[in-house]
Formats: C-alpha cells, sequence, structure tokens
C-alpha cells in the first residue's frame, strides 16, 4: 500500500466513525477552537465532510487572550472561514486579566517573567478556551472537537481540564502523520481557500499560542518532530540510548496527566 493509499483510507474511516459517533448520539453541531496550527488544521479538515453529509454546523471559533501573534491569529482565520460553516474571532484578553487577581493568589508579588508562572498563566488561558467553547456545545447539543496528537499525548504538551475535548480523531496519530495527512488533504481534496489554509499551518512555526516560549520545540529540547517522534519510538520500542534526552524526561514527568484522575483502586480502599 502506498503512503497516498494509507492515508485516503485512514481518512475515510475516522470520517466513518466521527459520523457514526455523532448519529448514534444524536448530537446536532461541532465545536472546534481553531488556533493557527496543523492540528486543529487537520481536525476542522476531516470534520468538514461529515459536517457537510450530516446537514449539521462545524462551528469554529479563533478565541485569542492577551498573546497570540498575528500570524497564528491569520492562519486562525483562514481554517475557520474555510472550513467553519459558523465562524467567528472571541478575545477573552480583557476577560483575562479581570479573573487573575481572582483566582492567582498575591498576583502583585509574582514575577512575570518567570517561567513557572507563565506556564500557570498558559493553562488558565487555555481553561478559558474550553469554558468558552464547551459551552457553546451545550448550547447547540454538540461535542467539543480535541486536537491534541499522539506525539502531545505523549508529552504531556497540553493542559489538565484545558485542552482535551469530547472526541479525538487525531489522538492517536503521530505528530509527523499529522502533517502528513494534512499534505494529502492538501493536495487531493481542499478547495483553494482550504489548500492555502492547510498549506499555511504546516509550513508555520509550531507554538501553543500561551506566549510560555516562541515554538514547541524550543520547549521540548529537540530541533523537529521528526526528531521527536523518532526518539519516542525508539524509546518505547525499548532502546534506552535517550532515556536521558529532554524528550524522554518529559515523558517520564508528564506520566501523571496521562491517568488523571488518579483513582485508589477499590482493593487499596478496602484493603
Amino acid at each position: 500500500m502506498t503512503n497516498k493509499e494509507k492515508y485516503q483510507k485512514r481518512i475515510l474511516n475516522i470520517r466513518k466513525h466521527l459520523k457514526q459517533y455523532l448519529v448514534e448520539n444524536n448530537l446536532k453541531a461541532m465545536v472546534l477552537g481553531v488556533s493557527g496550527g496543523i492540528d486543529s488544521a487537520l481536525t476542522a479538515a476531516l470534520a468538514y465532510k461529515v459536517a457537510k453529509e450530516l446537514n449539521i454546523p462545524l462551528i469554529t471559533r479563533s478565541i485569542t487572550i492577551e498573546s497570540n501573534k498575528q500570524d497564528e491569529i491569520n492562519r486562525s482565520f483562514m481554517v475557520g472561514k474555510s472550513y467553519g460553516t459558523d465562524f467567528r474571532h472571541v478575545d477573552l484578553t480583557e476577560a483575562f486579566h479581570l479573573l487573575q487577581p481572582y483566582i492567582v493568589e498575591d498576583i502583585d508579588k509574582e514575577n512575570k517573567n518567570d517561567l513557572k508562572f507563565k506556564i500557570r498563566m498558559g493553562n488558565i488561558k487555555a481553561r478559558m478556551r474550553m469554558l468558552y467553547l464547551y459551552d457553546l456545545a451545550a448550547k447547540n447539543k454538540g461535542i467539543v472537537l480535541s486536537t491534541d496528537n499522539y506525539t502531545e499525548l505523549l508529552l504531556g504538551f497540553w493542559t489538565l481540564h484545558g485542552d482535551v475535548g469530547d472526541l479525538g480523531m487525531i489522538q492517536n496519530l503521530w505528530k509527523m502523520e499529522v502533517y502528513e495527512m494534512a499534505k494529502y488533504i492538501a493536495e487531493t481534496e481542499a478547495n483553494q481557500s482550504q489548500a492555502e489554509a492547510l498549506w499555511a499551518c504546516i509550513n508555520a512555526t509550531p507554538t501553543d499560542g500561551l506566549g510560555i516560549t516562541n515554538s514547541d520545540l524550543e520547549q521540548l529540547g529537540a530541533s523537529s518532530y521528526n526528531e521527536v517522534d523518532k526518539i519516542l519510538k525508539s524509546y518505547l520500542n525499548g532502546n534506552k540510548e535517550y532515556e536521558n534526552h529532554p524528550v524522554i524526561q518529559r515523558y517520564i514527568a508528564t506520566n501523571f496527566k496521562r491517568n488523571n484522575p488518579y483513582n485508589f483502586p477499590r482493593n487499596i480502599i478496602d484493603e
């Protein structure tokens, strides 16, 4: 099977099961936060045809909070408008600043340039975005589409209670597979505006848009996602060569996220 045939089959399977899930659960809408990154762009492209087939809205929102760069916002507009049936830009910067003093203790004593503080504020921003998306889904009897991929899942590169939606179409795709699938869709089925949106996201520097660092790779300690995927696959296959690499150290340190919440088993409670 060629790569093109492989991705064609995977896309058909994803859409088939998405359609089945929506019908079986009598859902009337899909809600998606579009960030200007490749993951939400691919998620939009996968959901678009299913929304058309079922005649339900694909509600896309570009939700910005203070630290989003203009090129990210521009790409989110391209994706949201070309794939969404109901697109809006929502700026929660004012709400974020109003909320901060109420939920961050002694914020006036914080060092705003400290990396740990930036990460904490990034988590708050991610959770605010999800508050908005989940209310929108409830209002429209729909679901929030998740945009995490397998590489990010393994690295804990997401916010607990902030990034994970109701249904993940690409949760078990490696990051490089996300790129390849997006390229396939751009080359074979997208119209002009959709293809331009996908290629803009494919060629962009990957970033979380939370103002923590200039790129995802800067946080991960690697030069490319191709390198990240290779290191993770090698380690998970039993090769200990990379066990001291920042990527693997992050994988180990974020295990708690992949097991959240941790619930005491009944046998421990009754022992």
